[in-house]
């Protein structure tokens, strides 16, 4: 896939939906900060915010105005978002126990997971997990290097004392966005339909 274009079309779809897209990051990051006080909270909420995330930023990747409310939608498939971000943690995590690589390999099959839950809501975990392994087949190393690229932005942000990530973070996940949305229609996936669907 062509990176720059991407990119391109990733800040162009950000024009107008900045404010959003960082409010939606610092909700989350506030929560999580203030969860991580409360035992095992940390576990009830990733999934869930990890979902309604992920419906914020296909939403922009689209070209439609999300709610900032979609923050929470994650929490409408409360049950199905725990288990994935259980299960998709185990298996990366014993992949990482198997000399790192099978868990960077592992990650990178089951990214999509979150972005296939939203856009089918009625879709049990273990396929969405499946449907995503089968979309990054002969992609997990082109995903790894699309990611890689934004290292750079990564570092500067560091000098920002880590400000910049607020931007950087939007950035990446709508560039990833538009990643799956390029994915799914190799999968003859109707991605106007479906964004049809989830409007009205």
């Amino acid at each position: 896939m062509n990176y720059t274009e991407i990119k391109d079309e990733a800040l162009a779809k950000l024009n107008n939906n900045w404010g959003t897209a960082i409010l939606a990051l610092l909700i989350v990051i506030a929560i999580s900060m203030a969860s991580s006080f409360i035992p095992f909270a940390s576990i009830l909420i990733s999934g869930p915010f990890s979902l309604g995330m992920a419906g914020i930023y296909l939403k922009i990747s689209r070209g439609w105005k999300p709610d900032i409310n979609g923050v929470f939608d994650g929490f409408k498939q409360f049950g199905n978002a725990i288990g994935a971000s259980i299960l998709i943690g185990l298996i990366v995590l014993l992949g990482c126990l198997l000399l790192i690589v099978p868990g960077i390999i592992a990650a990178l099959a089951l990214s999509q997971t979150y972005r296939i839950m939203h856009d089918n809501p009625q879709m049990s975990i273990t396929d969405a997990m499946q449907k995503s392994h089968d979309m990054m087949k002969g992609h997990r190393g082109d995903y790894f290097i699309f990611n890689l690229s934004f290292i750079g932005w990564a570092l500067l942000c560091i000098l920002t004392l880590g400000l910049g990530f607020l931007i950087l973070g939007p950035y990446v996940a709508t560039s990833n966005s538009i990643y799956y949305n390029k994915l799914s229609g190799y999968m003859n996936q109707d991605i106007e339909q479906i964004g049809t669907e989830l409007v009205n």
